[in-house]
């Protein structure tokens, strides 16, 4: 099963100017390792199964991109919660979207594939009504991509390649040593995990993600 997480507070659109705002460790941000990545990082953890996920997609994820200070590079990684053929497929098409160079339209569309479109997204909706995804195999996802627009007769290859490959083992060896346990998580240079349940807005949210990917040591 999908783990959900329940964000305290709605992120709400604010100013993005920066504030005074004093972060906190424990609080606001956990250190989860000891060094830091070379270069100035933020990394989303997610799933195309998360509800909480695809909401953070739709209404936050292209503000808080366009308002990283321009030395923070970054970069989606998809967990895997559901240790199954379709899930391992499900993240491989992240592999290959990121390959493609597809930008948003292909996550959108994976996203609306598994989860209904946008009609499925009313404040009454049940996170269970997702466990069993539309989903079934390969030859469904690439569907997708051909629906979209993209000429598939090369997606196999590019699944099964070695550069698509290693990148989902990453992506499994970080899960468990950055300990993401629910998503959408951020992770900041490959050493500070944002405390979501302490943001309040989100222009909190980019201001803590820049102290820590520049200021934080």
């Amino acid at each position: 099963m999908i783990k959900h997480l329940a964000l305290a507070l709605t992120l709400a659109l604010a100013p993005l100017s920066s504030f005074a705002a004093q972060f906190e460790e424990g609080k606001h941000f956990t250190q989860i390792a000891e060094t830091a990545s070379a270069q100035p990082k933020l990394t989303e953890f997610f799933s195309f199964y998360c509800h909480n996920c695809y909401n953070m997609e739709k209404q936050y994820l292209g503000d808080i991109k366009a308002n990283l200070n321009k030395k923070v590079t970054f970069d989606s990684k998809h967990v895997d919660f559901m240790n199954s053929d379709i899930g391992t497929e499900v993240m491989r098409s992240l592999a290959v979207i990121q390959e493609l160079n597809s930008g948003d339209k292909m996550t959108h569309a994976m996203f609306a594939a598994i989860q209904g479109g946008e009609s499925a997204h009313g404040h009454n909706h049940e996170h269970g009504a997702h466990e069993k995804p539309e989903l079934n195999n390969r030859e469904d996802i690439k569907k997708v991509f051909a629906d979209n627009g993209f000429d598939i007769k090369n997606y196999d290859t590019i699944a099964d390649s070695k550069a698509v490959n290693d990148k989902i083992d990453l992506w499994r060896v970080q899960q468990r040593q950055f300990q993401i346990q629910s998503v959408p998580a951020f992770v900041v240079n490959d050493k500070y995990a944002v405390n979501m349940s302490a943001v309040r807005t989100l222009g909190e949210l980019i201001d803590l993600i820049n102290y820590l990917a520049l200021e934080r040591k």
